[in-house]
């Protein structure tokens, strides 16, 4: 960089030159000496050589060299100042005119003085030139013997030394500058690649995969074909509080190290965040980025050792590719997070690669969303309620309040269909609270027998002061606490959450009962009922109804049975059909069932209807 302020302004060398030049033409012709004109053509053959070679040789181009660079100015440095040093001394020598000789010696001490204040980038080439241009001039002064030559030697002789004195100031303040300006653009650059590096596995991090994303787009052509692979480990959460983060953080590095080695050339690794990582990377064609997503998901699956620990990790997967599914950063980015979404929602650990539908789907339960909020707001949803009947007796136990969604325009709404996305965007928690305190009002003007059974979500039971909610709809529609059910599947116990043990605690204490729902579908582990206190257990209808209905599953119930006997537990047979179906869960030691059989959720009045109805049978019975 020093060198390179040699070759700055190469027109401030051509003016200096160009005026040396011209005193030196200018005293040729006044004194009319051939040796003049002679130096006058050596000075303006020099200055054009360097003003040729300072125009040619750049320093940024890669074929120069710094050492070139340098040796090449200082040849032509040193002979221009020579050249002019001694033609000034020559008119003193020969004594020409004085005119002839204040030119020259002028104009020489000046291109001294100036060139070495120019050239303080280069310490030697600025005192040499000063030393080769001023140093003569004083030996021809001190030659002549006159005292006021000798007088303007013994000035040039100390000008020379004050005049490096300055170029050394100015050399060194060029030289802290450029050294400060060095360390500032190293730490910014060691800044940036902090900022866009994840320090955990030493990937690129969000920063850094938008700006590779960005310098990767501006290159392709029409031609490329890029493939944005979006990855999520599944239940990593579980590694993290079983085993400690510290083990976590290790398993992200592994993940990390593998992905990159079966990432192709050319392409980005990046930790999005969390427990998502992300490939973008070039491709050949799809069948090429299906391969490369096989082989992702393979590796992924690979069991770790950490620790003497062996652990399985599975991930979900997502793929977008250019330009099926996008031509910019952020629709690619949209697409993959679509398919990875439908990637978890279809079991995980799973590949789900884009289409068009997802979008639509996408639209669609945006669509859902906005209107369950309004159809809250404008009570467009109804209760409907279906029977649990006691096996034995026949008579109706208790009602399971269903939602039912009647859209002014669409028609009836599945449950299906707006439950999950109530779920997602956490509409549940409003539209459960919403359902338990309807059912609870309903349900306090039946008989005190029947009670009434509310499934909950997950989320809905994680939320803040979820048991508050359900004491203000008990107070408010004046039930027992006894006579309110609450049916919660198996997901939720998956992950140990305080708040849910606090939440079924705090309900217990009132009286409110709580039912395992889906028994026998997810991991039903008996830890469940052991530690918190169901009074009820439903198998689900697949044991009753479904295609693998036989000995097997005839053998499941009867144990689910008999262990509820021994807890002193209802079990409930969800989905029955026909009579014979009621019969052989009736002798497998099913004490409820709940079905078609029996009766499709109806409106309150029907359910107010079945019961008067049920009552006057049972008071003719008695009387007759």
């Amino acid at each position: 960089m020093l060198v390179s302020t040699l070759y700055a302004q190469p027109s401030s060398l051509a003016i200096g030159a160009l005026a040396t030049v011209a005193a030196a033409v200018v005293s040729a012709w006044i004194a009319d000496l051939p040796e003049l004109y002679v130096a006058a053509f050596v000075l303006g053959l020099i200055a054009a050589a360097r003003v040729t070679a300072a125009l040619g040789m750049s320093p940024d181009s890669e074929s120069s060299s710094t050492a070139s660079l340098e040796l090449v100015y200082e040849i032509g440095a040193f002979s221009y100042a020579l050249a002019l040093g001694c033609t000034a001394a020559f008119t003193i020598i020969v004594n020409t005119n004085t005119e002839v000789e204040v030119l020259m010696v002028a104009n020489a001490v000046g291109y001294g003085i100036g060139v070495s204040a120019r050239n303080a980038g280069r310490l030697t080439i600025a005192i040499g030139q000063l030393t080769f241009t001023c140093l003569p001039i004083a030996l021809a002064a001190f030659w002549t013997g006159k005292p006021g030559f000798i007088a303007l030697g013994v000035t040039i002789l100390l000008l020379i030394p004050a005049m490096i004195s300055i170029a050394g100031n100015i050399f060194k303040v060029l030289r802290d500058s450029i050294a400060s300006a060095e360390t500032s653009k190293k730490l910014a650059e060691k800044m940036q690649v902090l900022a866009r590096t994840d320090v955990v596995t030493g990937l690129a991090n969000r920063a850094g995969l938008n700006h590779a994303m960005v310098e990767t787009m501006m290159g392709v052509d029409d031609d490329s074909h890029l493939a944005l692979i979006w990855i999520d480990l599944d239940r990593f959460k579980e590694v993290n509080d079983l085993l400690g983060h510290p083990v976590g953080d290790r398993v992200l590095s592994e993940v990390a190290k593998r992905l990159s080695a079966v990432s192709p050339d050319g392409g980005t690794v990046a930790r999005f965040g969390g427990d998502e990582f992300i490939v973008f990377c070039p491709i050949v064609d799809r069948k090429d980025s299906e391969r490369l997503a096989s082989e992702i998901h393979a590796e992924i699956m690979r069991p770790f050792r950490i620790d003497g620990e062996r652990l399985e990790v599975r991930a979900s997967l997502g793929v977008a590719l250019l330009p099926e599914n996008g031509t910019d950063a952020d629709t690619l980015m949209q697409s993959a997070d679509l398919a990875l979404y439908h990637a978890k929602v279809g079991g995980r650990a799973q590949t789900c690669f884009y289409d068009g539908s997802m979008s639509r789907d996408l639209v669609r339960r945006r669509e859902i969303e906005d209107e369950l909020r309004a159809a809250l707001q404008r009570d467009e949803l109804s209760i409907f309620f279906q029977p649990i009947v006691n096996l034995e007796t026949g008579r109706i136990k208790t009602f399971e309040a269903l939602v039912r969604w009647f859209h002014p325009e669409k028609g009836e709404l599945r449950p299906d269909e707006f439950i999950p996305v109530a779920e997602e965007t956490g509409v549940i928690v409003t539209l459960g609270n919403w359902i338990t305190a309807q059912a609870a009002r309903i349900a306090a003007s039946w008989p005190e027998d029947v009670t009434i059974a509310v499934n909950l979500s997950p989320l809905q039971i994680r939320a803040p002061g979820a048991a508050l909610g359900i004491k203000n709809a008990l107070r408010e529609a004046g039930l027992d606490p006894r006579r309110l059910e609450l049916e919660v599947t198996e997901s939720l116990f998956i992950e140990d959450n305080h708040a849910t043990a606090a939440f079924i605690e705090e309900l217990s204490e009132i009286g409110v009962r709580f039912a395992l729902d889906d028994f026998g579908t997810g991991y039903s582990s008996l830890g469940y009922i052991n530690k918190f206190p169901f009074s009820k257990i439903k198998v689900d209808r697949s044991f009753v109804s479904g295609e693998q209905v036989g000995k097997k599953s005839e053998a499941i119930i009867r144990a689910v049975a008999e262990m509820g006997t021994t807890l002193g537990m209802d079990i409930v047979a969800e989905g029955l059909e026909t009579i014979e179906q009621v019969q052989s869960v009736k002798d497998a030691g099913c004490n409820l069932g709940q079905g078609y059989y029996f009766s499709r959720a109806v409106p309150d009045y029907l359910a107010a209807m079945l019961l008067t109805q049920e009552r006057d049978q049972e008071s003719r019975q008695a009387t007759g």
